[in-house]
């Protein structure tokens, strides 16, 4: 999710000399990204005609894709953007959040939704959520993993993205409140990584 993206931040968080967070870039003048809003519109509609629907090809499809982009983002973004951010000046750090996060406060909300919803019918669907189907503690497992990954992230991490965006847009930004929300991101970074291992092993073991 866009947590691990300031892992690296989190580094020098707190840190910041004066002159840095005056010179800090400041993100679009529209936060969330006005493009990429007719794009969500769309594939939660799709989302919604796949459940009123109930068509299991429609269902799998947005499960996989949802659950399988959100599952790669926040690895790639844990493991391998995160190091490299680490390695940038603070400047640079600043000015590749300022353009990125803008862009992931549309994409994880999106993924999360196609990814729990899909889910959730497709259980019901193929009778896994009866409590005699064989493979009902794998589903409760996910429910709960899954539960868990989304209240980070969009009861957690999101409003600390908006904080930080908002906060960059300042004439001034406040450095201490920004490395405290770059801290959060750091802490939960890892129990997110973790949980999505936890994923990817549930996921295997319900579709054999």
């Amino acid at each position: 999710m866009a947590d691990a993206v300031l892992q690296g931040l989190a580094a020098g968080a707190g840190l910041m000399p004066p002159e840095a967070t005056r010179a800090m870039p400041r993100p679009p003048r529209t936060i969330v990204p006005l493009w990429g809003l007719p794009i969500v519109a769309a594939i939660l509609i799709g989302e919604v005609f796949a459940i009123a629907s109930n068509s299991f090809w429609a269902l799998d499809f947005y499960h996989v894709v949802g659950g399988g982009i959100w599952t790669a983002l926040d690895l790639f973004v844990g493991l391998v953007i995160g190091p490299i951010i680490g390695s940038m000046s603070v400047q640079a750090r600043a000015e590749f959040t300022a353009r990125f996060m803008p862009k992931m406060l549309l994409i994880m909300p999106t993924l999360v939704t196609m990814t729990l919803a899909s889910g959730f019918q497709l259980a019901r669907h193929v009778g896994f959520l009866e409590a005699s189907a064989p493979r009902h503690g794998w589903v409760v497992a996910s429910f709960i993993v899954v539960g868990v990954m989304s209240v980070i992230a969009l009861g957690i991490l999101e409003p600390a993205n908006l904080a930080v965006l908002f906060e960059m847009r300042k004439p001034k930004p406040n450095g201490e409140l920004i490395g405290r929300l770059m801290r959060r991101f750091a802490y939960t970074a890892g129990v997110t990584g973790v949980m999505q291992l936890a994923t990817l092993v549930i996921m295997t073991r319900l579709a054999t």
